[in-house]
């Protein structure tokens, strides 16, 4: 008979493989525009809201958005109330079904939730581990040539900049990337062939004390 324990580890392992690859299946369904009004209203309202940071504050873009949604719900309440009123009706409060609708976070959809991103966050531990410590020298050099590509980019875009043009790019590039699948991975495999040889070219050079690899 199998270990309750080592059951329940099983069964907390599938959840979160079930639930990271419905949320990978998500976005994906997103970025790739295969509902074009899903992907549409996203990428409108996360470059309305980042447009919106860029220009206000945090604090005053939430209380914007929180007054026009007040706006919009309290002038549909008091037309209710005043249609009910000159109708003599009594079909009572227009938000009632949403009201009664349980909107309770269950404890196991939390712990769902809390174990994918725990996951996310132990594979980032470990892999910063893997870079900042060297334990291979090319993915560190080349961890320190993207950071040295950043230092110029931080110097002519800010950090709100940065999140726009990614949102841009994240609902770009992949339905580009699909049409023109062929072409671009050309030019991505000639461009990794280069930058290996490149880092082998420099390992090569460097002393054999510090040139060590993973199987050391």
């Amino acid at each position: 008979m199998a270990d309750p324990t080592t059951q329940s580890a099983q069964i907390s392992s599938a959840m979160n493989a079930s639930s990271t690859k419905e949320s990978t299946y998500y976005v994906m369904e997103l970025v790739y525009w295969r509902d074009p009004k899903k992907s549409a209203v996203a990428f409108g309202m996360s470059l309305l809201v980042l447009l919106s940071l860029a220009t206000f504050s945090v604090i005053s873009v939430v209380s914007y958005l929180l007054l026009a949604l007040l706006c919009v719900t309290i002038t549909f309440r008091v037309y209710k109330s005043v249609i009910q009123a000159v109708q003599k009706s009594e079909e009572g409060h227009p938000f009632k079904a949403l009201m009664e609708e349980d909107l309770t976070v269950q404890p196991e959809i939390f712990r769902k939730y809390v174990d994918v991103c725990l996951t996310y966050v132990n594979r980032a531990i470990k892999q910063a581990r893997h870079l900042l410590l060297v334990e291979d020298l090319v993915d560190s050099l080349k961890l320190a040539g993207f950071m040295w590509l950043l230092t110029y980019v931080g110097a002519v875009f800010n950090g709100i900049t940065i999140l726009i043009l990614t949102d841009i790019i994240f609902f770009s590039t992949p339905l580009v990337y699909e049409r023109n699948k062929i072409q671009i991975d050309k030019y991505i495999e000639l461009i990794r062939t280069r930058v290996e040889v490149t880092l082998a070219k420099l390992q090569d050079k460097l002393p054999g004390a510090v040139r060590r690899t993973k199987a050391e």
